[in-house]
C-alpha cells in the first residue's frame, strides 16, 4: 500500500490548509517563516497546487487521482463537483468523518480491517459508500484503547457532516444521502483542476 509520509504541518503550511483539515488540531510548525513572501505563481501553478491539496487530504497518489477524474467526467454534472463527492465517499474519509480517526489513521485502520460497511468487513481504503450503508467498528476491535475511548461521558466530541448520523455509543455511522459541494469544509477550487486537466 502506498503511503504519504510527507510532514503534515509542514505540507499543511505550503499548501495554505489547516492542520485541523487532517484531524491535527495542535500541530503547527515554524520552518520558513517568511513564505508569505514568495513571488506571484503562474497559472499553472496555482492549478497544480489545488490538486496537490486534494491529493494530500484525501490521501491518494497521482495514478488514483487522475482515475476519480475520469469517473468524474463521465457522471453528469459539473466535474469538480464530482471529483469532490467522489473523494468524499472514500471509506478511510468517512471513517475520519465519523470521528473515528484522523485522516491518516483512518487509511491504516481500514487496511487492518477494523471496519464494517453493512455488517462485513471491508479492508479498502477507498471503498466508496452510499446512501443507506451503515459503517461500524469490528466488534473484536472495540475493547482496544483506540476505539473504547470514544464511548462514554469522556469521549472528544465530534461533529458530523450532513450527510450522515453517529451513533457515539454503538461506534456506527450511517450514510444518510450523498455529499453534496457545501459539505465540504476546507477552501478548494475545484474548477482549477478541471481547469489542468482539460490542457
Amino acid at each position: 500500500m502506498a503511503k504519504n509520509r510527507q510532514p503534515i504541518a509542514k505540507r499543511c503550511k505550503a499548501l495554505g490548509i489547516s492542520p485541523a483539515v487532517m484531524g491535527y488540531s495542535k500541530k503547527t510548525t515554524i520552518r520558513n517563516p517568511g513564505n508569505g513572501m514568495r513571488r506571484k505563481q503562474s497559472e499553472y501553478a496555482t492549478q497544480l497546487k489545488e490538486k496537490q491539496k486534494l491529493k494530500f487530504i484525501y490521501g491518494v497518489l497521482e495514478h488514483q487521482f487522475a482515475s476519480y477524474f475520469d469517473m468524474a467526467e463521465r457522471q453528469t454534472g459539473m466535474t469538480g463537483e464530482n471529483l469532490l463527492r467522489l473523494l468524499e465517499r472514500r471509506l478511510d474519509n468517512v471513517v475520519f468523518r465519523l470521528g473515528f480517526a484522523s485522516r491518516r489513521d483512518a487509511r491504516q485502520l481500514v487496511n487492518h480491517g477494523h471496519f464494517t460497511v453493512n455488517g462485513k468487513k471491508v479492508n479498502i481504503p477507498s471503498y466508496l459508500v452510499k446512501p443507506g450503508d451503515v459503517i461500524a467498528v469490528r466488534e473484536a476491535s472495540r475493547s482496544s484503547v483506540k476505539f473504547s475511548k470514544l464511548t462514554g461521558a469522556d469521549a472528544p466530541l465530534v461533529t458530523t457532516p450532513e450527510w450522515m448520523e453517529r451513533n457515539k455509543e454503538a461506534l456506527e455511522g450511517k450514510i444518510l444521502r450523498m455529499p453534496e459541494r457545501s459539505d465540504i469544509e476546507f477552501e478548494v477550487e475545484e474548477h482549477l483542476i478541471v481547469e489542468l486537466y482539460s490542457k
